[in-house]
């Protein structure tokens, strides 16, 4: 089985409940990094506009990048549910390695302010997962626009589109999200991007 997320694009509004969610509930703490971000993607002049949020986070991909070329073997991609986990402890660390966030297509692997940070990202809410719920995101968005589960009833559910303003599907590492899309239809001409929070620790 592999998990997944849905991202319904139409829906989100850029609230950072998302972003507040995970770091409550991981102790993520206050720094550089964030498991969960935001990218708003703004396009044309006024008045003739569009802007569209794209969340950014760990994908847990089918083929993990990250996995395969993390020397420590400290990233793992768990059998039972496909969730892409890091080791801390046997994590060497951004000063010494930083292999990951040049492996990973979407600038997934997040790095505190200490010296010679060890990686850490979104582990889909792992203790929530075994209690039978949700991840924290999901469960906080106000307008739902998140939902997460086996990929496999996600598509049954959703649809099976894999790309959306802001994220590029990689074939080569197969990102475990499906999306309903907030279209551009007038194809206008991108003006600004901005993330947040911060940028994804200076790569992205």
């Amino acid at each position: 089985m592999q998990m997944g997320f849905y991202f319904d694009q139409t829906r989100c509004t850029g609230c950072f409940t998302c972003i507040v969610a995970c770091k409550d509930w991981n102790n993520v703490p206050a720094g550089p990094a964030s498991w969960r971000r935001v990218v708003i993607t703004e396009k044309g002049h006024y008045p003739d506009v569009f802007a569209a949020c794209m969340i950014a986070g760990c994908w847990h991909c089918i083929q993990p990048a990250c996995a395969q070329a993390c020397p420590a073997d400290a990233i793992t991609k768990r059998e039972e549910d496909g969730l892409v986990l890091v080791d801390q402890k046997s994590c060497i660390g951004r000063d010494n390695c930083g292999i990951c966030l040049d492996a990973c297509p979407y600038n997934v692997p997040q790095f505190g302010s200490e010296k010679n940070p060890r990686m850490q990202k979104c582990n889909f809410c792992a203790d929530r997962l075994a209690a039978g719920m949700k991840p924290a995101c999901v469960d906080a968005c106000p307008m739902r626009a998140l939902d997460a589960g086996p990929l496999e009833k996600i598509i049954e559910q959703y649809g099976g589109i894999r790309e959306a303003e802001g994220f590029n599907f990689h074939p080569a590492v197969m990102p475990a999200i499906i999306f309903k899309p907030l279209k551009d239809n007038a194809c206008r001409t991108q003006s600004k991007v901005v993330a947040a929070p911060g940028c994804f620790n200076e790569a992205g």
